[in-house]
């Protein structure tokens, strides 16, 4: 049977394959289907620098029942994303990454109701504590929702720390920042301060708080839900990155 893409339009294509393994590859590692690796709409095959983080692709493609829910298989969709897409731009996703840094969301602060700014503050502050602390990156805090500029080598600072990652590290921090609506929260992550599910949590104190005074319809708690595997799963991304 011919290799099918990763990319198909319309219905969800059917599963083709039986065994789903992970063999060396001059990659690294690569994921097998029938000892063949799946292939993007670009032809790119399926690999990963590590064998946990090519395990973690995997698993999704040995999770599908009779058919291939692709939209649902988000490492295997960044995997593809950082052989193909990141290469090519990396000074420029760097770019964009540290532009989330210059708006972040953990930098703006309420100014009420009081009980809301006590609880941005015992969520936010200590990560921008850390990050002032061990990554060298000092951060303006601002109150409203007025912008806030933050200082130019800050924010070369974040850029710099996102070239440090390999094509895959900084295709998860692309992935991260819009997700958080915080390169700090997603550095964070990286750094393994945090799991992928307290990131998520921290960047929407404002939400949960509006929630909690408001409720809560079934729409946005399904995308809460969606965001938050998102989030978990780029926790372990991260963590599947680290050398043995």
């Amino acid at each position: 049977m011919a290799q099918r893409g990763f990319h198909e339009p319309g219905e969800k294509p059917k599963r083709f394959y039986t065994a789903v393994t992970v063999e060396p590859c001059e990659a690294g590692f690569q994921v097998l289907l029938d000892g063949r690796s799946p292939r993007s709409s670009k032809g790119a095959k399926l690999s990963a620098p590590t064998p946990a983080l090519a395990q973690m692709m995997a698993d999704e493609w040995a999770g599908q029942g009779d058919f291939i829910d692709l939209a649902g298989m988000n490492a295997s969709r960044l995997g593809f994303t950082a052989i193909e897409a990141v290469p090519q731009a990396r000074d420029q996703v760097a770019q964009q990454f540290a532009d989330y840094a210059g708006s972040d969301v953990i930098c703006y602060f309420a100014e009420t109701p009081s009980t809301l700014v006590a609880r941005q503050t015992q969520a936010w502050v200590p990560v921008l504590e850390r990050v002032e602390a061990e990554l060298g990156l000092s951060f303006i805090r601002a109150t409203g929702i007025r912008h806030q500029a933050q200082p130019k080598a800050t924010l070369l600072g974040v850029k710099f720390l996102a070239l440090d990652h390999n094509d895959f590290g900084l295709a998860g921090l692309a992935f991260g920042a819009p997700l958080f609506g915080s390169a700090l929260l997603t550095l964070a992550l990286a750094q393994g301060w945090m799991s992928g599910e307290a990131a998520f949590a921290l960047s929407r104190v404002d939400d949960a708080f509006q929630e909690e005074k408001w409720g809560i319809d079934d729409e946005a708690a399904e995308r809460t839900a969606r965001l938050t595997r998102e989030a978990q799963m780029l926790g372990h991304w991260f963590e599947a990155l680290k050398p043995v």
